[in-house]
């Protein structure tokens, strides 16, 4: 099944720069994660991370 699929792929023109793409996109969308966390304000971290635990109703 697999080598069908293989085989399939290979015929297409230009399909060896999907992958390279997604790799990007990828990688690009945890980078841009991995700076907010380390740039977010340490009182909106807290602020969020207590959530859960409130037991008040916001009207």
């Amino acid at each position: 099944m697999f080598k069908f699929v293989k085989d399939h792929m290979a015929t297409i023109d230009g399909i060896e720069i999907y992958p390279m793409i997604s790799l990007l996109i990828f990688f690009l969308f945890f980078l841009v994660l991995f700076w907010w966390v380390f740039t977010a304000k340490k009182d909106y971290i807290s602020e969020v991370s207590n959530f859960p635990l409130d037991n008040q109703e916001y009207e």
